[in-house]
């Protein structure tokens, strides 16, 4: 699974990448996390507001910080 967090760097960015690394290790899944910071690769998502939260290729969240529950969940469905 790649998880990826999308977003320049910004404070909500860092507490996004902070939330979905630690919502990784509590449900075990296999996944690896990476930070997109590429202003291009971000548009190809076509998201308007950062951060945004991509779970293998689909956009999950965008321009708000979900909680650690609720990215738990979106990465249980899909797992």
């Amino acid at each position: 699974m790649l998880i990826q967090v999308l977003g320049t760097g910004c404070a909500k960015c860092k507490t996004l990448h902070d939330i979905v690394t630690k919502a990784v290790k509590e449900t075990g899944v296999d996944a690896q996390v990476e930070k997109v910071q590429d202003i291009q690769k971000i548009m190809e998502f076509e998201i308007l507001m950062t951060p945004g939260l991509v779970i293998d290729g689909q956009v999950k969240a965008a321009g708000r910080v979900p909680n650690v529950e609720e990215v738990k969940k979106m990465i249980v469905a899909a797992a």
